[in-house]
């Protein structure tokens, strides 16, 4: 069956920018059937999340989104798991999250870019400090002149990768894990990928040997091109396609909440 879905999006729980019930609200006022919230490592928001899409006649799925060791910006969904079954693995791996932004502070700070980490924090308003955070307040300063500046120059670099390396689970873990909670796992955002040593097709080949799902063919700024590719690769490996907005707020422009028709008769 068809279903109007974003199955990406990001709550003041990780580094988005409405709280979990506001986000419930624009998502129904988008026109969805099927909603999941993904934030980063964190499980905070789904309880209020959920609620409010009750309320709201809104379909909701549990999910995270969860950054693997193996590449830069190599994330794993999570969905439909059991909560109490990840929710110990997730909560232990809070304290990495709290000291990646001192890592992050003192990588800034090597570059010449002093970011008042108080600041950061504030932008945090209590959830899970990520890059986009950072990339706030750095552009509050004018540290650069836009959000992809921010990245292009310093958060999204091979010397920040150095950082990162070691840091996180395995992508093999990330999809162990949610499969042991009664999960599905899809790859998100393919194109962001930073790959090295093997290709995308050579990476879903080997993800889907670990019970990998589906692939997020679906997403705002893929082209034509790579949507058609992605969608070749998750048939080529008998993956269900899955699409999402990646959306954290309106500092991300490009990623407006989407409404795409999936078939979800896998995941519901």
């Amino acid at each position: 069956m068809i279903y109007k879905a974003d199955l990406h999006t990001h709550s003041t729980a990780s580094d988005g920018q409405y709280p979990p019930a506001e986000l419930a609200r624009l998502a129904a006022k988008r026109g969805m059937d099927v909603w999941a919230l993904t934030d980063h490592d964190n499980l905070d928001g789904l309880d209020e999340a959920a609620e409010t899409a009750q309320s709201l006649g809104l379909q909701f799925i549990h999910g995270v989104e969860l950054s693997a060791d193996d590449y830069l910006n190599l994330h794993i969904l999570g969905y439909d798991f059991s909560v109490s079954t990840m929710r110990p693995w997730i909560d232990g791996k809070k304290k990495g999250r709290d000291d990646r932004k001192y890592r992050i502070w003192r990588f800034l700070k090597g570059k010449g870019v002093d970011v008042p980490l108080e600041e950061v924090d504030a932008e945090a308003a209590g959830g899970a400090v990520g890059r986009p955070h950072f990339a706030r307040v750095m552009l509050r300063h004018g540290v650069a002149s836009t959000w992809k500046e921010v990245f292009d120059l310093y958060l999204d670099t091979p010397e920040f990768q150095e950082i990162e390396k070691g840091t996180k689970p395995s992508a093999q873990e990330c999809i162990e894990r949610i499969k042991d909670a009664g999960g599905k796992a899809s790859l998100a955002h393919p194109y962001q990928i930073v790959l090295h040593g093997e290709s995308l097709e050579e990476l879903v080949r080997r993800l889907a040997g670990y019970g990998l799902d589906a692939v997020e063919c679906r997403y705002p700024i893929h082209t034509p091109e790579q949507t058609a590719e992605y969608l070749r690769i998750a048939k080529t490996y008998g993956l269900h396609v899955s699409g999402g907005s990646d959306f954290h707020g309106e500092s991300k422009p490009d990623h407006p909440l989407a409404a795409w028709e999936l078939e979800l008769d896998w995941l519901l």
